[in-house]
């Protein structure tokens, strides 16, 4: 089972940069975009464009994997540098007071692999408060590509597993509007 410190570092998004980027696909993860500005971030990197509601995972070589997100709704938005503090497989989830008090009707836990889980199969914890880059259920998949969490980016479980894979902790995280 995972500590309240972490369940509370997960639970904020769960309810509810000059970089310039050109698409050569449509697709979701594994859609190779030639990255403007690269040189910016080294390999490795995750960068979150907010207004493109993107994240892309930086190859090194020019390029990044472009995936769709959910981003912070208003009055949510953070910007700037953070790390991959923590890498979880059907984490639990304990919803903060901010999500409790607009959400009375939620239980005080949700045990991962739930399918009422909002963190989904994978989340990424980052070393900001209450903020994690994670999956999603299946009736909140609709809000990938929308402003919608309490801060924390969410996507789709076939993408958050395919970049699980791919960083470690301490892997920088960048977000830009």
């Amino acid at each position: 089972m995972i500590n309240l410190r972490l369940r509370a570092a997960l639970a904020v998004a769960a309810v509810g940069a000059g970089l310039c980027f050109a698409s050569s696909s449509a697709s979701a993860a594994e859609a190779r975009v030639v990255l403007r500005g690269a040189q910016d971030y080294p390999a490795g990197t995750i960068v979150i464009r907010a207004r493109e509601k993107k994240l892309y995972y930086t190859l090194g070589d020019g390029t990044a994997i472009r995936y769709p997100v959910a981003v912070a709704k208003h009055g949510k938005e953070w910007a700037g540098s953070a790390r991959v503090n923590g890498k979880y497989l059907n984490p639990d989830w304990a919803p903060p007071p901010v999500v409790k008090r607009d959400h009375p009707e939620l239980p005080n836990l949700i045990r991962g692999g739930s399918p009422g889980n909002p963190m989904g199969v994978a989340a990424l914890t980052l070393d900001r408060d209450e903020i994690a880059i994670h999956g999603t259920t299946n009736k909140m998949r609709a809000s990938v590509g929308t402003s919608a969490s309490y801060g924390c980016i969410r996507m789709l479980n076939e993408d958050v597993r395919d970049l699980y894979s791919r960083v470690s902790v301490g892997t920088p995280v960048v977000m830009v509007y």
